[in-house]
């Protein structure tokens, strides 16, 4: 992959986290990666995804702590418009 590409691609995901929850940090721009590509592997693979959490509880945990802060996040942008 092309360093100038993964450039452009960071500047996407950082512009999607920005408006989906406000915030383009690097922390809260990661989370909301592992989020998209979490609920995309969900919907598309749901027996992937029941596997990996059967394998991992912890970090099952984990993912769910994500996914409700992208949530709140987007609940509280969506609350300030």
């Amino acid at each position: 992959m092309e360093k100038k590409f993964a450039e452009q691609f960071e500047a996407l995901m950082e512009k999607y986290s920005e408006l989906l929850v406000g915030d383009c940090s690097k922390e809260v721009t990661e989370k909301v990666k592992i989020w998209a590509l979490y609920t995309h592997i969900a919907k598309s693979m749901p027996t992937l995804s029941k596997h990996w959490n059967g394998l991992y509880p912890d970090a099952k945990n984990e993912m769910k702590e994500i996914i409700a802060e992208i949530k709140k996040l987007n609940e509280q942008k969506r609350l300030q418009k």
